[in-house]
């Protein structure tokens, strides 16, 4: 594996994520109604490294392999996909927009799994986590939506 491409992969990781520091759950997703299964909020944080440190590994042991354009394209809309979801969840407060995000999300995703496996066994090991994780957050942003149908989302103008 190229460090560099890993490193690269990462940044990429890094600049998605950083939605999540402009776009904090705070005080109105703490005052939602959400299912006992919901996981504790150190999971998130958790789970987002972890699963970052392995698609990055993914990305840069198929980076370098031939035939890889799908796989390096699903890597590329699961990223765009994820730093979208937060802003319009968290920043717009809109659940049902983020759950319409979520779909093509979560497409991006399980096509990271299948196209990295036919080139590259451990590269799509390495995204199921992040398949398992976004199936738990759909189904999250689905039941969440449907327990605070009166929540007003935020207007654009309002910001």
């Amino acid at each position: 594996m190229d460090l560099y491409l890993f490193g690269i992969f990462l940044l990429a990781c890094c600049a998605a994520g950083a939605t999540g520091a402009v776009f904090q759950p705070g005080r109105w997703y703490d005052s939602l109604n959400k299912p006992s299964w919901t996981p504790p909020d150190w999971a998130f944080p958790v789970a987002w490294t972890t699963i970052y440190l392995l698609i990055s590994f993914a990305g840069a042991r198929v980076a370098v392999l031939e035939g890889n354009a799908y796989a390096m394209a699903f890597w590329a809309s699961q990223a765009a996909f994820s730093t979208l979801w937060t802003p319009i969840f968290f920043g717009l407060r809109r659940m049902k927009g983020a759950l319409l995000v979520m779909a093509p999300l979560w497409l991006s995703v399980a096509g990271c799994v299948w196209f990295n496996f036919q080139l590259d066994f451990w590269a799509g090991l390495a995204f199921l986590p992040y398949l398992a994780w976004v199936t738990v957050a759909a189904a999250l942003n689905a039941t969440v939506w449907r327990l605070n149908p009166g929540v007003d989302p935020i207007v654009p103008a309002d910001l």
